[in-house]
């Protein structure tokens, strides 16, 4: 089946990103991302592209080709769907704080509200692809929702995961792993899989894309995060052991990373994994699990998670630690609000919780990141306290502690210890000898994510990991 027009539903961190680079590589095909956010759509439509809502290395360039060409950006889902041929699910999958599996399965709401809206507004056959992380098995319920709610139209589901890291996706995009694309193993199934795969050939290498049934395409996506955040926590619960022994934990991770076996990726210390997925999409594996009765399963997996809190919770304890009761007032810097580098993404960023508990210890705090805006920040925080069912005036108290600097130098000046949190390159590159002496009473800087490139002693600079 030739595909002439592609609609996607979901105009985030996924949608936006990844229609764009099909828009580049396939010209001779209409794209058009919606989006039931009239603002997020017209920022994604603005003249300046230094407002459009993802910030990626890379994005903007592609943008200015493509944009009001062959990609558009639409707050129309009716017409979209009913012209499109093929039209991919890109909608947020938060986990559920509600009813059934609450803290641990995905809410599924918006992919069934978007499932039944793509049944309303077909009048032609359409594929529809899997691009949100789902959990497995989701396709069925997908098939059922639009096959009930027009029995008119024919639709074929596939699922096709995204495997991007959020700072370099167009890279990840340009230059993937591995496509991995499943369908149902009958023949309008393979037509349908084999419609996506001579898109993906446009620039993808054959030999790269994976075809599979749904079911494997849907759970691989969850088994991936799933590995790559075990190594984090793996390499993270040493650094804990490091400082009872006085074993470096970075020289640990080379010694191991240069075993073939095991390789040097994701094996970096840290205060913990962020964003949008691996936590998500952890406890989402744990769930199906423990449906499935293979509690000894779930119980492996969640020891992940668990890993992750409890480094977050001793990274803000050390701090503590380090500040005792020798200052008055104290204050810390947070440096850097993103969960990774070359993003304006602070889902479930270790800057959230490290700050919060350094708040509720009465310990004031100044933040600064070069991409998340202030209120991004102060919204951040009071969604954990909403969660956590703080009351309004503890939260207005804890509010008034804590302030977002417009650099760096502003928010460390007055401070007693400075926690660099996202390893931006500016951190990396700037004289830190000279920003020390600018802090208040103090000489310290505590590195968390051990980015610094100092050897000086005269700085006491404290890593996490070393004694």
């Amino acid at each position: 089946m030739k595909i002439t027009k592609i609609c996607c539903i979901g105009a985030g961190y996924v949608g936006g990103p990844t229609m764009a680079v099909i828009a580049a590589k396939c010209p001779e095909i209409k794209v058009t991302v919606v989006d039931k956010s009239e603002e997020k759509i017209r920022m994604w439509n603005s003249k300046n592209l230094n407002e459009i809502p993802v910030f990626e290395p890379g994005l903007k360039e592609i943008l200015s080709e493509v944009r009001n060409k062959n990609l558009f950006f639409s707050s129309d889902i009716k017409s979209s769907v009913d012209e499109s041929e093929m039209i991919f699910i890109a909608v947020n999958t938060p986990t559920k704080t509600s009813g059934k599996g609450k803290g641990m399965a995905a809410d599924l709401s918006n992919v069934i509200s978007t499932a039944r809206e793509i049944a309303e507004f077909s009048k032609s056959d359409k594929i529809i692809v899997e691009k949100s992380t789902l959990p497995v098995r989701t396709a069925e319920k997908l098939k059922e929702i639009l096959s009930l709610t027009n029995k008119r139209v024919k639709f074929e589901i596939l699922s096709n995961p995204e495997f991007l890291a959020e700072g370099t996706a167009i890279q990840d995009l340009y230059k993937s792993d591995r496509v991995l694309i499943g369908g149902d193993q009958t023949k309008t199934g393979q037509i349908a899989v084999e419609s996506l795969v001579n898109i993906y050939k446009k620039w993808v290498p054959e030999n790269k894309i994976l075809r599979t049934n749904v079911w494997s395409s849907e759970l691989s996506k969850l088994v991936s995060n799933a590995m790559l955040a075990q190594r984090i926590s793996s390499i993270n619960s040493l650094s804990a052991l490091c400082e009872k022994t006085g074993a470096d934990i970075n020289e640990i991770s080379k010694a191991v990373g240069m075993d073939s076996r095991i390789g040097k990726d994701f094996l970096k210390p840290s205060v913990g994994f962020g964003g949008s997925c691996f936590q998500k999409d952890i406890l989402n594996l744990v769930y199906i699990a423990r449906s499935y009765g293979l509690d000894e399963v779930a119980d492996y997996w969640h020891q992940v998670i668990r890993i992750n809190d409890y480094q977050k919770q001793r990274f803000a304890t050390s701090i503590i630690k380090l500040i005792g009761d020798k200052k008055n007032n104290p204050k810390v810097s947070v440096l850097g609000w993103a969960f990774k580098q070359n993003t304006n993404d602070s889902r479930e960023s270790a800057s959230i919780y490290v700050t919060d508990i350094l708040l509720k210890n009465k310990i004031s705090v100044n933040v600064y990141d070069p991409l998340v805006p202030r209120d991004k920040i102060i919204s951040d925080l009071i969604q954990l306290w909403l969660l956590q069912k703080l009351p309004k005036d503890k939260v207005d108290s804890l509010l008034k502690m804590i302030k977002v600097k417009d650099n760096y130098i502003d928010a460390i000046k007055d401070s007693s210890l400075a926690a660099i949190l996202t390893e931006w390159e500016e951190f990396k590159t700037y004289d830190w000898r000279d920003l020390i002496k600018k802090m208040k009473n103090s000489s310290i800087v505590y590195d968390g994510r051990n980015i610094l490139p100092l050897q000086d002693k005269s700085i006491n600079l404290i890593k996490l990991g070393v004694k």
